[in-house]
């Protein structure tokens, strides 16, 4: 649990970064229509959350600083007997300055009203444009309302700045408190993909295995899977987002599932490939042995001071090196990598920041150079082969191998951390609890 003092620090932070003459504005996510009058499960903005914990829709957050009336104010929905009776309790605007700390609060509908004299003798606006159209019509509607009162020397922003640089890099590095919630989106992760693996059977319908999945995240305590499971067998395993998860597994498939519970708005991402029989092939073993011993390797490259890039490189030279000894490749190694020859079988790259989103916020670049490790930070690192019947030349006793193993990664001062080191990813390992 993240304190409301932790948001408040955030908030301050933010609003030194602006400095005292910006304003911030941040709109809540929008609820979305499913279907008829069905909506999907609500699930706050993550740039919103960070800086409130605030988990209602059709909230806006004003950060003003220096306003001596309050420089943290939340437009939030009333309070109403009738709609909580059906959609669970509101905060209310007591609510909002009690237990969310706000300074004042105002009825969400009020917001069109209040926002220009929030404006004024402001420089600047700090907010998300482009997101939402409802939002960025508020905005352009007040500034146009202060532009006609120039000639009164009424002052007004004459700029709009994106607030995501300054936010995101706030975003990337972790407290002690979100490392905490991490670790027990990774401790539920760890359950569900041990469940999964001993239920696994020849016959089952990937569905079923996802629904093992499920289960286990729902019962650990998260709101929800982090994105959508992928559970591929056989021919699917080689297709990297594949999410359908209707095709039946048969004894000899491999079996790639990439999945990760969602613990108080962040997430796990985990990737592990099992045979769905509980026995590697010798080709299915070769393969596998080689993404495992490409992951170590990147693995151990993240600590602190190294570059971005550093494990990608290492991927690609292990993976290249493995494909040419296997005789999947030919040629000498260093013009392989300069080709490319990899890429149809490696196609993506070695991972992406980790937290309340499951491609988190955060640069990968400073100044066209590729930024540096530091504590804090949160990773994925996800090495894969896939050998695709696609692929030409490719000799039919590689078909359908796809095989992607990813843990999620804490930066630390003296190294790293893997938050997932509790699921099972050595071949012995692997086979052996299968067998239980």
């Amino acid at each position: 649990m993240i304190k409301m003092t932790e948001y408040a620090k955030r908030r301050k932070a933010l609003m030194q970064q602006i400095g005292e003459n910006g304003i911030i504005i941040l709109s809540s996510a929008p609820e979305i229509l499913r279907n008829g009058d069905s909506h999907y499960q609500y699930r706050q903005n993550s740039d919103f959350y960070y800086l409130t914990g605030f988990n209602e829709p059709e909230a806006i957050l004003v950060l003003a600083p220096k306003r001596k009336e309050g420089e943290y104010i939340l437009f939030n929905r009333e309070k109403d007997a009738l709609r909580e009776m059906w959609e669970g309790e509101r905060a209310g605007q007591k609510g909002a300055c009690k237990d969310y700390l706000a300074d004042q609060s105002f009825p969400s509908s009020e917001f069109s009203k209040i926002l220009p004299e929030l404006l004024m003798g402001r420089e600047a606006i700090h907010c998300s444009l482009g997101m939402q159209t409802e939002f960025d019509n508020h905005i352009i509607t007040a500034l146009n309302k202060l532009r006609v009162t120039i000639r009164s020397g009424t002052q007004w922003p004459r700029s709009i700045v994106d607030i995501g640089p300054s936010l995101h890099e706030m975003r990337l590095f972790k407290s002690s408190a979100e490392i905490a919630l991490m670790q027990k989106a990774a401790d539920i992760t760890t359950k569900a993909f041990l469940r999964a693996m001993k239920a696994c059977k020849p016959g089952m319908y990937e569905n079923q295995l996802e629904a093992e999945l499920l289960y286990e995240f729902l019962r650990g305590g998260a709101h929800s899977p982090a994105y959508g499971s992928i559970v591929g067998a056989g021919k699917n395993s080689c297709t990297i987002h594949y999410v359908s998860n209707d095709q039946q597994i048969h004894s000899g498939d491999l079996v790639l599932i990439d999945a990760g519970a969602e613990y108080q708005n962040y997430a796990a991402d985990v990737t592990r490939t099992f045979p769905a029989n509980g026995r590697f092939s010798a080709e299915q073993r070769a393969i596998y042995e080689l993404v495992l011993i490409a992951q170590k390797a990147a693995i151990k490259s993240v600590k602190p001071g190294s570059a971005w890039t550093t494990a990608q490189d290492i991927i690609v030279k292990v993976l290249t090196q493995g494909l040419l000894d296997l005789g999947i490749l030919k040629g000498k190694v260093d013009s392989l990598i300069e080709k490319k020859a990899y890429a149809p079988y490696y196609v993506h790259r070695s991972g992406h920041w980790l937290g309340l989103d499951v491609h988190d916020a955060g640069s990968y670049r400073i100044s066209d150079k590729w930024r540096k490790l530091q504590p804090g930070m949160a990773l994925t690192i996800e090495p894969g082969l896939y050998m695709s019947d696609k692929i030409p030349g490719l000799h039919k006793r590689w078909h359908h191998i796809g095989v992607r193993i990813e843990d999620d990664v804490l930066v630390t001062e003296k190294g790293c951390d893997v938050l997932t080191r509790e699921i099972p990813k050595e071949i012995a390992d692997i086979e052996a609890l299968m067998a239980k």
